[in-house]
């Protein structure tokens, strides 16, 4: 008698998706390719969503927030700038190597900060359904640049 208790791990366990196979039937941004790896539709992921975006050269998104969802780039390569706040008040840089943290609702804009090369990032979201709410902001003239302090390991 087969034991129906225990999960069939052969295809409900780990699962590799090939690079060469991520699904570009995603909601798109003119200059900028976006890949599904792991979602809920295509693997079943309840909390989280990942995939890669390139953002051409001199592109950017407008302004918009995840709602409720956390959000991490990590940068494979180029340099990402980063403004968020009500105004896009706020600026920071990132390169290969370097993480960015999107806490819920707040509202920002990613922006390929070179003029002659493609960023390429690896982006993860805290739901299996990908989530974003455009915003009409305008954004200010002169935006700070804020350095992250780690909080926990303070010098």
């Amino acid at each position: 008698m087969p034991d129906t208790t225990t999960p069939a791990w052969k295809h409900d366990g780990v699962q590799v998706v090939p690079g060469d196979q991520l699904d570009s039937n995603t909601a798109q941004t003119p200059g900028m390719d976006r890949k599904a790896a792991i979602t809920f539709a295509r693997n079943g992921a309840r909390k989280l969503w990942a995939g890669t975006v390139h953002i051409h050269a001199n592109a950017k998104t407008g302004a918009h927030h995840h709602g409720p969802l956390e959000s991490v780039i990590y940068i494979v390569k180029g340099r990402a700038r980063m403004r968020w706040g009500n105004a896009l008040e706020f600026t920071a840089e990132a390169g290969p190597g370097d993480f960015i943290y999107v806490p819920p609702y707040v509202p920002h804009q990613e922006i390929n900060a070179s003029p002659t090369e493609t960023l390429e990032c690896v982006l993860v979201r805290s739901d299996g359904e990908a989530t974003a709410i455009n915003l009409d902001i305008e954004p200010v003239e002169k935006p700070e640049t804020v350095p992250w302090i780690d909080p926990v390991h303070r010098g």
